[in-house]
C-alpha cells in the first residue's frame, strides 16, 4: 500500500513517483480494530471489578466540545456533597484548563491528556484511577474527550454512560450520531436557559433521541440557572445504589 496516498491498485499519480504493484493487503485492518476493542474490553472489565470491590460508581460523560460537560460538573459537585464524595477524571487532548476549573470546586481531580487521541480508553482510566485513589463508596465522574463518535465505542469500566448535548448543537444530533445515544443510559440536554433565544425544538430533539434509543431517560438542565441540576444529582447519587440508575419520570419536561 502506498503510504503517501493509501491506494492499493495500479494508478498514475503526479504527486509522487514510484511503481504501484497490484497489492491486496489481507483484511488485517478490520482485525486490528477487533483486537484493539477486545483488549480494551478486558481492561475495562478489570476496572469495573476494581471499582465494584470498593463500592465506587464511575459515570462516563460523553459530548461534543462545548456541550457544557465541565459546567455541569461544576454545578453538581457542591450539591452532591456531603451525600456523596466526588472525584473527577478530566479528558482532553491538551491543557489542564478543565481540571483547574474542577479543582476550584474542591473535588479531587486528575487530568488525562490524550495528545492526538480522540477518546479515553480503559488503560488511561486505570492509570487515572490509581493516581486519583478515590475513596470507597464514592462517585467518580469522567469527562471524556469532546467527541460524539469514538468515546461511545470504548468501555472504560463505567457504571453508566451519559450523553451530554446542548441546545446550541441542533436537534438532529441524536439521529446524526445515533451510536452514542444507543450506548447511553441517560441523555442530559444542557444550556436550556438559552433555548428561548434559539431556533431549537427541544421536544423534537428528545423524539430523535428516542428514535435512536427508545425509552432513553432525558434530563433538561441549565448549569447557569440550576434547572434540572437537582434531578441530575439525584440520578448520580442513585448510581451508588443501583447498577444503572433510573429516573422517577422518563423526562424532566417542563
Amino acid at each position: 500500500m502506498c503510504r503517501t496516498c493509501g491506494c492499493d491498485e495500479v494508478a498514475t499519480h503526479h504527486t509522487h513517483e514510484h511503481p504501484h504493484p497490484l497489492l491486496r493487503p489481507p483484511p488485517r485492518v478490520v482485525k486490528l480494530e477487533v483486537d484493539l476493542l477486545a483488549k480494551n474490553d478486558q481492561l475495562a472489565h478489570a476496572n469495573r471489578a476494581w471499582l465494584a470491590a470498593r463500592g465506587i460508581a464511575m459515570i462516563n460523560l460523553i459530548g461534543s466540545p462545548g456541550a457544557g460537560k465541565t459546567a455541569l460538573l461544576e454545578a453538581s459537585i457542591a450539591r452532591l456533597r456531603p451525600a456523596a464524595q466526588v472525584s473527577v477524571l478530566e479528558g482532553d487532548q491538551a491543557t489542564d484548563r478543565d481540571a483547574e476549573r474542577i479543582a476550584r470546586t474542591g473535588a479531587p481531580v486528575r487530568q488525562i491528556n490524550t495528545g492526538a487521541g480522540c477518546h479515553l480508553d480503559a488503560t488511561m482510566v486505570a492509570d487515572g484511577l490509581r493516581a486519583l485513589d478515590p475513596p470507597r463508596a464514592s462517585v467518580v465522574l469522567v469527562e471524556n474527550v469532546g467527541n460524539l463518535v469514538c468515546p461511545a465505542l470504548f468501555d472504560l469500566g463505567e457504571r453508566a454512560k451519559v450523553v451530554v448535548m446542548s441546545v446550541t448543537e441542533g436537534e438532529d444530533k441524536p439521529i446524526k450520531y445515533p451510536h452514542v445515544f444507543r450506548a447511553a443510559d441517560l441523555f442530559v440536554l444542557t444550556k436550556c436557559d438559552l433555548a428561548p433565544h434559539l431556533d431549537f425544538d427541544a421536544d423534537q430533539c428528545v423524539a430523535f433521541a428516542h428514535t435512536a434509543h427508545p425509552g432513553l431517560p432525558v434530563l433538561r438542565v441549565s448549569a447557569r440557572t440550576g434547572e434540572g441540576i437537582d434531578a441530575w444529582c439525584r440520578w448520580v447519587r442513585d448510581s451508588l445504589l443501583t447498577p444503572t440508575p433510573t429516573l422517577e419520570e422518563p423526562t424532566d419536561a417542563r
